[in-house]
């Protein structure tokens, strides 16, 4: 199966980013893509973090949502819609939600982030959870490509990089991670951190990410990059936006797991 993971660098326009997403996405298609894969806050990076909840969408209701579905059912494609706020019961908190709409157009699965980032060196200060809410749900879907394979995909979301053992909990043939890595974490940990959790799960990772300064001033990582099951940086992209492209092998797979079954030695 051939899969895109998209690069982008949102500002605060939402129309803009959409606009955006859909030239990256069509450039994904254009490829050959049949999962393609937007990072978080892909359709927005506001001025200050309260900003999200003024965009916070109604589950199956909104701008973002639609326009998702109808790239999806438009390009033939699998999307996975990076993350988008999405309004829970308390006003002043939205879940980040990770959607994904098959070439139907129609939504097959959705994850909110189970962890919510928290960093401060002095000089840098976050904290989603002053407006997000924390999901409580490991998901997994199934994708069909284009030869008939199934692909049991599994879903997180930037910061959930860090943590292991939801991955083992997914138990994917494929790991979704879009993500809008600090530069500062990211140039230490974020190419580590995806080879570790493509090596201990012996799973293809497809991480989409933020790369590059936003007009909020905040600068992201990127290295936007699709990774093997034995831990191999199949394709990257460095900074900006663009697209990545990698075809994903279900025998290479197969195959690593044959090879060295560590996730039969399990004792824990």
């Amino acid at each position: 199966m051939k899969v895109a993971a998209i690069q982008m660098v949102s500002g605060i326009s939402l129309d803009v980013n959409l606009s955006e997403a859909l030239r990256l996405l069509r450039q994904a298609a254009a490829g050959g893509a049949e999962l393609a894969v937007l990072p978080e806050y892909f359709c927005f990076m506001g001025a200050k973090d309260e900003d999200k909840l003024v965009l916070a969408e109604t589950p199956g209701l909104g701008k973002v949502q639609d326009f998702l579905s109808d790239a999806a059912r438009d390009l033939r494609m699998w999307i996975v819609g990076g993350t988008l706020p999405m309004a829970t019961d308390d006003p002043s908190h939205a879940a980040n939600a990770s959607v994904v709409y098959n070439p139907r157009g129609e939504n097959a699965s959705r994850y909110d982030k189970i962890h919510l980032f928290r960093y401060d060196n002095g000089t840098e200060h976050y904290d989603e959870s002053a407006v997000l809410v924390a999901g409580d749900t490991p998901t997994v879907f199934e994708c069909r490509d284009h030869a008939g394979q199934d692909w049991r995909v599994g879903q997180s979301v930037c910061y959930d990089l860090r943590f292991g053992e939801l991955y083992r909990m997914l138990a994917a043939d494929i790991l979704l991670v879009p993500a809008a890595f600090t530069y500062t974490t990211g140039r230490s940990h974020w190419e580590v951190l995806l080879r570790a959790r493509a090596i201990e799960n012996q799973a293809f990772v497809v991480a989409s990410a933020q790369g590059g300064v936003h007009e909020n001033g905040r600068r992201t990582w990127g290295h936007t990059m699709v990774i093997d099951p034995w831990g191999d940086v199949m394709a990257m992209h460095a900074e900006g936006p663009g697209v990545v492209l990698a075809d994903l092998d279900i025998e290479r797979l197969r195959n690593v797991r044959a090879q060295l079954p560590s996730l039969q030695h399990r004792r824990l």
